[in-house]
């Protein structure tokens, strides 16, 4: 993939794939499949410019699996892969494993 670097407080997540597959075995279309809320940081940008213009630091970094706000962020194509853009304040969580 093709460097992206996102500006200031953003980052670049890598939504996690849904299940196609209920867990009753029924195969679910797209149009009744929920927006998912998961995904991985694949990039980061230098944090937020404070008014004093020292930059804030960035709690996440590039591999985080994040949980993220559920309409939050813009989504977008890039390379093939579908790619959603977030305010780093648009990350509730991170998940460790």
């Amino acid at each position: 993939m093709a460097k992206i670097r996102p500006v200031g407080d953003r980052v670049v997540v890598k939504p996690s794939a849904k299940e196609e597959m209920s867990k009753g075995g029924i195969i679910i279309p797209d149009t009744a499949k929920e927006k998912p809320q998961e995904g991985t940081v694949i990039a980061v940008g230098a944090g937020k410019l404070l008014d004093n213009g020292e930059r804030a630091a960035m709690e996440l970094k590039v591999g985080d699996k994040v949980l993220f706000a559920k309409y939050g962020g813009t989504e977008f194509k890039y390379d093939g892969e579908d790619l959603l853009v977030l305010r780093e304040s648009d990350v509730l969580a991170v998940l460790s494993e």
